[in-house]
């Protein structure tokens, strides 16, 4: 197999995660070109729905950004975020997929290091267990898991 760079989606708080990249980006500190960042209002408006569709739109691995537990913005979104994220590692596995394609991480708006650090980490991750298994090939066949 050719060189696999695993596509990922990172569903970013706007008050700390988004920053946090931004921070990133300002000390010039890199992270992998694969992350993909969606800016959300707060984690709390990520679904269940939104992490399944970017799976099934061709994301190997998704994480959800958020701020840190007990300090959002938006009082508790960031654990109805983490319990939405538990539900669909349940379901991946149900499916047979790796529950580990999808996350939820915590950090603060001046956490610049902490966020290249975690799409770093995520990409290893992601990488190590390959594609998508929801992945199709050039012939519409799936990729072998």
């Amino acid at each position: 197999m050719e060189k696999f760079e695993p596509e990922i989606v990172a569903f970013c708080c706007h008050y700390c995660a988004y920053t946090a990249a931004d921070m990133a980006g300002s000390k010039r500190i890199s992270y992998p070109s694969n992350v993909k960042i969606i800016r959300v209002p707060c984690t709390g408006k990520v679904d269940a729905i939104h992490l399944m569709k970017a799976l099934e739109k061709g994301a190997d691995g998704v994480y959800v950004a958020g701020c840190l537990e007990g300090d959002c913005h938006f009082k508790n979104g960031n654990i109805r975020a983490l319990a939405r994220v538990d539900r669909v590692k349940k379901v991946l596995t149900e499916l047979g997929w790796e529950p580990e394609r999808v996350a939820m991480v915590n950090m603060s708006a001046g956490m610049g290091e902490k966020f290249a650090r975690t799409a770093q980490e995520f990409t290893e991750t992601i990488k190590k267990l390959g594609p998508s298994p929801g992945k199709l090939t050039g012939n519409g066949n799936k990729v072998a898991s």
